[in-house]
Parts: C-alpha cells; sequence; structure tokens
C-alpha cells in the first residue's frame, strides 16, 4: 500500500491535488494511504517550497500546481514510484519549480 501526502495549507490547488489523487486511485481501486500535511514546518521539511507538494513513500514527486491525471495514473501503477525523486541521489531539481528534492 502506497503512503501519500499532500503537502499544503488548504488552498484550492492542494485541495484539488487531493481529490484528484484520491478520485484516481478510486477508479484504479489502488489502496492507499492519503495524508493531508498542513503544517508549514513539516512542508518545508519536505524541501517543498511551492504547494502543492506530493510525497510518496517517503520521496517528494511533485511540487507546485496541480498535477494531472495522467501523473497521478503513473504514481499509483508505479511500485517504485515516480518524479524527479524516485531512485534519484543525484540532487536533481524538481523540473517545475527548480528547488530540490534528493539528495
Amino acid at each position: 500500500m502506497k503512503n501519500i501526502k499532500v503537502l499544503g495549507t488548504g488552498c484550492a490547488k492542494c485541495k484539488a491535488t487531493l481529490k484528484l489523487i484520491e478520485a484516481r486511485a478510486n477508479t484504479q481501486g489502488v489502496e492507499l494511504e492519503l495524508e493531508k500535511i498542513e503544517e508549514l514546518s513539516e512542508i518545508m521539511g519536505y524541501g517543498v517550497m511551492s504547494t502543492p507538494g506530493v510525497v510518496i513513500d517517503g520521496k517528494v514527486v511533485h511540487s507546485g500546481g496541480v498535477p494531472s491525471a495522467d501523473t497521478v495514473d503513473s504514481w499509483l501503477n508505479d511500485s517504485a514510484g515516480s518524479g524527479c525523486c524516485s531512485g534519484d541521489t543525484t540532487g536533481d531539481s524538481i523540473p517545475s519549480t527548480g528547488s530540490k528534492c534528493c539528495g
């Protein structure tokens, strides 16, 4: 079972991201533990400076803006997760924001 955290302080995009992930998981029959993280210090602890952020099994996979349904589907169907941080220890930046998510 995947553990997915949506990081954000309650903005419309954060709520939309949470609803999208929940809806796509329900449509696909994927079991997951979905959490909403609103505490700013915890969000910053992940290195996310632009919300919403998405963390899957402890790895930041998205930051800034609502992800597409196709992107969410890829996360749900990829047992190792996806995004810039999955298996990446180079410290590359999140493409959409330029912020560091690894290393």
